[in-house]
């Protein structure tokens, strides 16, 4: 994993969020439509290249000419011409450089939407894992022709006048474009279609009420009683669909909140354990001891 050399919030540096947007004039320099549901992304070049944004929503962009380089959670990846930029969200994502000629399109959509139009393998656990771990994933030109068709389509759908069945018609096109991808991500992963048992839904339930939140809480009791099951069986669901525990999952997220806090934010220490409901900084410094076998002080350091 590359380093980088830790820079200080702005207040550019904030969460995108879909209906909640914390910085619109940013998602209005590169977007040519948005809604709370999805956006359109056609230009980057708008984008200073410190910025630095916590995105909740799913990405799906290709590069169409030029190259470049994206962070996501810190760790540089390098763009060319037909590869597709995916996230998945709950990720920090940071512009690095690009070239003068760099062009892209593509989609941002709310986790929500995502759900509701109940798009093939969005919540799949193996594709998630797979994608965290590939986030670029290079299209061979018949794919990248394909995509760019779709988007075409989409982008006059959503920029023309409103007719009668718009909704139903872009949720189509979004789900038959997800069919594609799904395809297309069979050369690299065997992604199950989607068996909708009530383990499965119980896990994605989970997630999403997960890494939707902030600050997160720690205890297993806390997600099973908002999804109104025992502690137990969450973790048995958890550990037989992913091979690990509820608690490991929520430590997982919890600590990745921790590296953002440390890297990204000038806030003290104490202030951090605050706003990650800690209740103390020394139960926080133990916390991250554990985890990522420094304390806070010495973490931050290391960025220097």
């Amino acid at each position: 994993m590359m380093k980088k050399n830790q820079r200080s919030t702005t207040e550019e540096e904030k969460a995108v969020f879909f209906g909640n947007q914390e910085c619109p004039e940013i998602m209005e320099q590169i977007t040519l439509y948005q809604d709370d549901r999805l956006a359109i992304v056609e230009d980057i070049h708008n984008l200073n290249q410190d910025y630095t944004a916590r995105i909740e929503a799913f990405i799906v962009l290709l590069c169409q000419q030029g190259k470049g380089s994206v962070y996501i959670n810190d760790q540089q990846y390098e763009v060319k011409e037909n590869d597709l930029l995916i996230c998945h969200p709950n990720i920090i994502l940071e512009r690095g450089m690009i070239s003068v000629d760099f062009k892209c399109c593509g989609f941002c959509l709310s986790p929500e939407y995502v759900r509701q139009i109940g798009v093939l393998s969005a919540e799949s656990w193996d594709a998630k894992l797979f994608i965290e771990k590939h986030p670029i994933i290079p299209l061979v030109p018949r794919e990248a022709i394909l995509f760019q068709q779709y988007y075409d389509l989409l982008r006059s759908k959503l920029t023309a006048p409103p007719c009668k069945h718009q909704k139903e018609l872009i949720n189509s096109l979004l789900q038959a474009f997800m069919y594609e991808f799904h395809d297309t991500m069979e050369r690299y992963i065997k992604v199950a279609s989607p068996s909708y048992t009530s383990g499965e839904k119980l896990f994605n339930s989970f997630i999403a009420q997960l890494s939707s939140s902030y600050p997160k809480k720690r205890s297993v009791t806390y997600y099973a009683d908002k999804l109104a099951v025992s502690p137990k069986y969450l973790s048995a669901i958890c550990k037989e669909i992913s091979e690990k525990t509820a608690s490991e999952l929520i430590n997982q997220y919890v600590v990745k909140d921790i590296e953002y806090q440390l890297k990204r934010s000038r806030k003290s220490i104490k202030e951090i354990a605050n706003e990650l409901d800690f209740p103390n900084i020394s139960f926080f410094g133990k916390y991250v001891k554990r985890y990522l076998g420094v304390s806070p002080k010495q973490y931050r350091a290391a960025l220097d």
